[in-house]
């Protein structure tokens, strides 16, 4: 080995030796994030002492009921509002301190439709273009197109297009300079299953090349598919955060489904998860199915299309809203064991 050679082998080994020691940056991260509101004379919290990490290539779900807090949480990340305290960065970068840098880094799908009435959709995406300083950028603006299904639409005016295709071009928009953190809040609100489907296999692609994406949404199918791990929110906390297989692992493994027109039994309620006809109950094991069946008989209570299914993650997320914490999450979120424990 020569001189030359021994130096760069010992360079690389200390730069080895280095990046062992230190941990990989996060991708978003919010260190004991507040805000309040002042309302009426008084003081309200939306947000409590907010704390987790999305890692870099990480797909991260954020949950909770309307009023939680997720948008309020976006917008201190994307800079539209100001923690009362707390730091929040992406990928290092203070979002209010180093602010240029973070906003570089993040593209933000928003819940409106905000769009410029003035333009096609292509010179949309060329301004967007510009605002982070990028002329020629023709090339991954036709990609875009192509892979949101607006080929078509390039030259159209923004007036002329749909709800649904005026949110693809949103999407365009806050992937028109490759941010390696997507946050989308809400995106399938109110749109059709085959943009659902469009924009899904467009952004996981993105995340399996390394973009970490931040998602909030109420079709909680979508996260469970989509996101490794889940945070979930209620009144501004966070109350539960972890892996999505944890989490559903963590509750009833087994639902045993039915319709039914007729009321059921008061001992059956309390756990009964009820949508239009169809009525889901938690059932651990035979002993539990045969309970729910013998309480069914006892109230004359006439069922039909009896079947048993897994647990989903709405299962999980309704039993946490409830209070309800599996064991094991604890070690999660230090707030947890304020939480009441569900009744055995």
């Amino acid at each position: 080995m020569t001189p030359n050679a021994g130096y760069v082998e010992a360079r690389l080994q200390a730069g080895r030796r280095l990046f062992r020691m230190w941990p990989l940056m996060s991708a978003v991260t919010f260190q004991n994030v507040t805000k309040s509101y002042a309302s009426g004379g008084r003081t309200m919290q939306a947000l409590k002492g907010v704390s987790f990490d999305i890692e870099e290539g990480e797909f991260f779900g954020l949950l909770g009921p309307n009023g939680a807090g997720k948008t309020t949480l976006i917008s201190i990340l994307a800079g539209l509002a100001h923690a009362t305290s707390g730091r929040v960065t992406v990928r290092g970068h203070d979002v209010v301190g180093d602010y240029a840098q973070a906003r570089r880094a993040l593209g933000v799908v928003p819940q409106e439709l905000v769009f410029d009435p003035f333009f096609s959709v292509r010179e949309m995406l060329r301004i967007q273009s510009a605002y982070f300083g990028l002329r020629r950028n023709d090339a991954w603006i036709d990609e875009l197109l192509a892979s949101l299904g607006l080929a078509d639409k390039a030259d159209a005016n923004m007036r002329q297009l749909s709800g649904g295709m005026k949110r693809r071009v949103l999407v365009a928009q806050a992937l028109v300079h490759k941010p390696p953190v997507i946050v989308l809040d809400e995106p399938t609100a109110g749109v059709d299953v085959e943009l659902r489907q469009t924009l899904w296999q467009f952004v996981a692609r993105l995340n399996k090349q390394g973009h970490a994406a931040l998602l909030t949404t109420h079709h909680l199918e979508e996260a469970e598919a989509l996101c490794h791990r889940i945070g979930m929110l209620k009144q501004g906390e966070l109350v539960a955060l972890d892996r999505t297989s944890a989490l559903l692992a963590g509750t009833a493994s087994t639902m045993l489904r039915f319709k039914t027109d007729m009321p059921l039994p008061p001992e059956l309620v309390v756990h009964a998860r009820v949508t239009g006809r169809v009525v889901q109950l938690p059932a651990h094991d035979a002993a539990d199915v045969e309970r729910i069946l013998a309480a069914l008989r006892a109230a004359h209570c006439h069922v039909e299309d009896l079947e048993m299914g897994r647990a989903d993650l709405e299962d999980v997320f309704l039993n946490v809203m409830a209070g309800n914490v599996p064991a094991g999450w604890e070690s999660e979120v230090p707030s947890l064991p304020a939480l009441a424990k569900a009744p055995a």
